[in-house]
């Protein structure tokens, strides 16, 4: 089999990851690095991602990543670019994304139009794996190959954020905020953080061939039921310490779509919130009713950010069914089933 030749793009906490993931592939050939920032260009690639020197340096020089002779990028940027991400398009190159192009208000309308017609014009696939992360999606729909009737499928993500020390992050979410002060205004903030999830719905919608009539955001938070000091962050009783929020994609007035989120800084709610310790459930109603949970469990060498593992390695994992696909902007059907290649490891340590 000859070798994927990859452009990783931006080296941030994912971009780190699936750049490791290229290196650590024997199927992968990493030959060039996108550097957003100033600071990294001329810096070795193995430098940026923990690995040992490579001799691939980072650039911000697009036309010379342009002309490596790659087949595909990994885009990982913290914000999209649409032009950039044209001109990659344009030029042939496949894009694999963990960005949903949010800031420019998500591939619909204007953009999906720029994006498709690149890759007609260059004969190029777009797939979006997402944050969520994205082959949880695939996961789901797929459990419901089974079912002779579905009415409703359910994803439930559990997550004990204590260990993600972001003051930002839980600040701007109104963690540590007295509750029920500002409602509505603590509303929209969370549901511009939680914009990320609704992109699960529409693409199980999608793949499930589902018409909606609406897609519903949803928000509640639970409150310390006594001071809580994390050491970087504080909650003073009565002040929000957790949240339960996310999506509806409704048809017929009913939910058949959900993704949750419960993240939660301390189980100590003065609400009693029964939070599951599994990090993901998942449920199908129908014909039969489906109910499955996953725990992860992590190897000792991991920190914080390695749980970024999870969104970074269903892009890079899914390099070649991309590269396989039909051009234009991919969704979870086109793809297939997502996979670690465990026979090549295998045969590759041997």
């Amino acid at each position: 089999m000859d070798k994927l030749r990859v452009i990783q793009w931006t080296t941030g906490k994912v971009g780190k990851l699936t750049m490791r993931g290229v290196l650590d592939d024997p199927r992968l050939e990493l030959v060039g690095v996108y550097a957003w920032s100033e600071d990294k260009a001329g810096t070795d690639a193995g430098a940026l991602c923990g690995r040992p020197e490579t001799g691939v340096l980072a650039t911000n020089d697009v036309d010379a990543l342009l002309a490596r002779g790659a087949d595909t990028v990994l885009y990982t940027p913290f914000e999209a670019n649409l032009d950039q991400a044209i001109r990659l398009l344009e030029s042939g190159l496949d894009v694999v994304s963990t960005n949903l192009f949010l800031n420019l208000g998500g591939i619909v309308g204007e953009v999906r139009d720029k994006l498709e017609a690149a890759c007609a014009k260059g004969g190029s696939s777009l797939y979006i794996t997402g944050i969520s992360p994205g082959w949880i999606n695939s996961v789901a729909t797929s459990l419901t190959a089974i079912c002779r009737d579905v009415e409703f499928l359910g994803i439930t993500e559990s997550a004990d954020c204590s260990v993600y020390e972001s003051v930002e992050t839980w600040g701007f979410l109104g963690m540590g905020e007295p509750g029920g002060e500002k409602e509505a205004e603590l509303m929209e903030r969370a549901r511009a953080w939680l914009i990320l999830f609704r992109d699960v719905v529409v693409r199980i919608g999608a793949a499930l061939e589902l018409d909606y009539d609406d897609i519903e955001f949803f928000c509640e938070y639970a409150t310390a039921a006594e001071d809580i000091d994390l050491g970087w962050f504080k909650m003073p009783k009565g002040t929000n310490a957790a949240l339960n929020g996310g999506w509806n994609g409704i048809v017929g007035g009913k939910t058949v779509v959900q993704m949750k989120v419960i993240w939660y800084l301390t189980k100590n709610l003065a609400e009693g919130w029964d939070i599951d310790d599994d990090q993901y459930h998942l449920q199908v109603k129908g014909d039969p009713n489906i109910d499955t949970k996953m725990r992860f469990t992590p190897p000792p060498h991991w920190t914080n950010h390695d749980w970024d593992t999870m969104t970074a390695m269903p892009a890079v994992n899914a390099l070649f069914q991309i590269k396989a696909a039909p051009p234009g902007i991919l969704g979870l059907r086109d793809v297939g089933l997502p996979h670690a290649p465990v026979g090549v490891w295998l045969r590759d340590r041997g």
